[in-house]
């Protein structure tokens, strides 16, 4: 799933690449994504592209009337940028493409497709006058990037879920997803299974720390990619996370993996749990 510092990069680019540009035709493949009718697509016609801004992991394209077009990609949503778009409109609920957006003469200029790949389709669009009228991004908390470490300290008091729990929900912090609370948690030394309100002053300050280099690290890595031209592979720097049985670059453990029904979490047991296992239940029921 893109997350911060992926949309990041997609906003980056449209704000090299978008901004100053007229939306030409909005061509809609699949109905399900538009989440909004009022105004209609069509509203976007002729309007020029005034900025670029990133919500949580939202990405919100502003047009010059004031109106926003407002995209959460989802566990496999994209955003590909094209510098000749194809002029024929796209043949409705074929493949993955869910919506174009031209940014010249249809056939003689740029622009963009929302792309979803794979049969569970989550990609959501709206076309708004205030993006805070959407349930989602109202209901977002500060942003990851922009949290100082007595604002991380405040929002953690008194919280009793797990620090993973703590990390990837969305009201309490935007932006950060299964992977990068992953990386967040094993570059601070702290267990997925730590109670988010117990941690003491220390173990804040690490976390602090590792998830602003985190996740600043990462925007870089994204942005170099010119993520939306190649849909980065974000893989590359990651310590941890999907790396279930590989060693940890820092000590050499096998890292280890907490499967649940539709997710997974890796993490390193001599990094951040003092070596023990956490229990998998899933595979616990497996080994029956």
């Amino acid at each position: 799933m893109p997350e911060l510092p992926e949309v990041e990069a997609l906003v980056h680019h449209l704000r090299e690449h978008a901004v100053g540009r007229t939306v030409h035709r909005v061509d809609v493949a699949s109905l399900q994504v538009l989440k909004t009718f009022d105004p209609p697509w069509t509203a976007l016609h002729g309007q020029e592209v005034v900025a670029a801004h990133r919500h949580g992991k939202h990405l919100d394209l502003e047009v010059a009337d004031g109106l926003h077009l407002v995209v959460h990609l989802a566990r496999a949503g994209w955003l590909r940028w094209a510098d000749n778009m194809s002029a024929p409109p796209p043949k409705q609920g074929r493949g993955p493409l869910a919506l174009r957006v031209h940014l010249g003469p249809p056939g003689q200029g740029p622009g963009f497709d929302l792309t979803e790949a794979g049969t569970k389709k989550g990609l959501a669009a709206w076309i708004v006058r205030d993006p805070k009228t959407i349930a989602s991004v109202a209901r977002l908390g500060p942003d990851a990037l922009g949290i100082t470490r007595t604002q991380l300290e405040d929002l953690f008091r008194g919280r009793t879920e797990r620090l993973k729990t703590s990390l990837t929900e969305q009201s309490l912090i935007a932006g950060i997803g299964n992977a990068y609370s992953d990386e967040i948690m094993h570059m601070a030394r702290l267990s997925p299974y730590a109670t988010a309100g117990k941690l003491n002053e220390e173990q804040l300050d690490h976390l602090h720390e590792a998830m602003i280099s985190t996740l600043t690290d990462a925007v870089a890595r994204s942005v170099g990619q010119d993520a939306a031209r190649l849909k980065g592979e974000k893989r590359s720097g990651l310590r941890v996370h999907a790396r279930t049985g590989l060693p940890c670059p820092v000590c050499g453990d096998t890292v280890r993996e907490v499967s649940f029904a539709d997710k997974a979490f890796q993490y390193c047991p001599t990094c951040q749990t003092g070596g023990k296992p956490l229990a998998d239940r899933r595979l616990s029921r497996l080994l029956k």
